[in-house]
């Protein structure tokens, strides 16, 4: 299949690339020097030139505090940027699989969040990738919107490696205990993704890693495997406050991944032991 991956430089864009390529699939990455979502005609042009038979979305602004303060760029790029391409999409009739998030839901309760539960963002980052959701369903008739949440990776910056480096430097690192969720492993979501874009299985999905913990546990379980001594210290998130306000239940329930013949992706702990040998070699 000839598909096209937006975003393909970054943390998660560069998995797919990677994992659509080695299943032989004509792979065609861009990202902003090849095409910037922000303009509408560029977007058009190069998705209308390269004629892909799918588009994978990975291109989006994540900087979720800096968006509290930097609005109208994060709105450009998550929202009108989607857009931007979703028409594009819609005019060449090719099939869009957007990445969004967590963050669209408001972190209430403790149930598991379905697919189709009602979206209640609680931030800027939040809102506008809600904003990308709702284009994307509005002008692409085949389409996937996979929320995935707590992502980490080999390439770019993750709460993995920041507290890596914080476990070296540090006797004790205060950590957020009441905010739950699912640590993923960007090459666990590209498998996922290169199974899923060559189906008709459209709509919307969540996807993670197996099983639910929260940053404190999951903090404990790095420092474990990586043998560094500093003690974690479990706070609240009003002892730790952000500029953008944190969903605290972002558990995702994945039941439509196996509904719909989808392998689901492995337990956290089990990704996180990947990792972090792929990190040392």
């Amino acid at each position: 299949m000839r598909i096209m991956v937006t975003g393909a430089a970054g943390q998660l864009g560069s998995d797919v690339v990677e994992e659509l390529t080695g299943r032989g699939h004509e792979v065609l990455p861009v990202d902003i020097a090849e095409m910037d979502i922000t303009n509408p005609e560029e977007t058009m042009r190069v998705i209308t030139e390269a004629a892909p038979e799918a588009v994978i979305h990975c291109a989006a602004y994540t900087a979720v505090d800096a968006a509290e303060s930097n609005e109208d760029l994060c709105r450009a790029i998550n929202a009108g940027g989607t857009e931007n391409v979703a028409r594009a999409c819609a005019a060449a009739g090719c099939r869009m699989m957007y990445i969004s998030t967590d963050y669209v839901f408001d972190g209430e309760g403790t149930r598991p969040w379905e697919p189709d539960d009602a979206r209640h963002p609680l931030s800027v980052y939040g809102a506008t990738k809600c904003e990308g959701e709702m284009a994307v369903e509005r002008l692409v008739e085949k389409f996937f919107i996979v929320r995935i949440a707590w992502i980490f990776g080999v390439r770019g910056k993750n709460f993995v490696k920041t507290m890596l480096r914080l476990g070296a430097e540090k006797e004790e690192i205060s950590v957020v205990a009441d905010q739950i969720g699912s640590p993923t492993y960007t090459r666990d979501l590209a498998r996922l993704f290169a199974d899923m874009i060559v189906t008709e299985h459209y709509g919307r999905y969540h996807a993670t890693n197996e099983g639910f913990c929260s940053w404190y546990d999951f903090t404990c379980e790095i420092m474990r495997r990586a043998n560094l001594p500093a003690r974690i210290k479990p706070v609240t998130s009003d002892q730790y406050p952000t500029a953008a306000k944190r969903p605290h239940n972002s558990r995702m329930s994945k039941e439509k991944l196996t509904a719909n013949g989808f392998d689901r992706l492995p337990p956290w702990q089990d990704a996180l032991g990947r990792f972090l040998e792929e990190l040392e070699g």
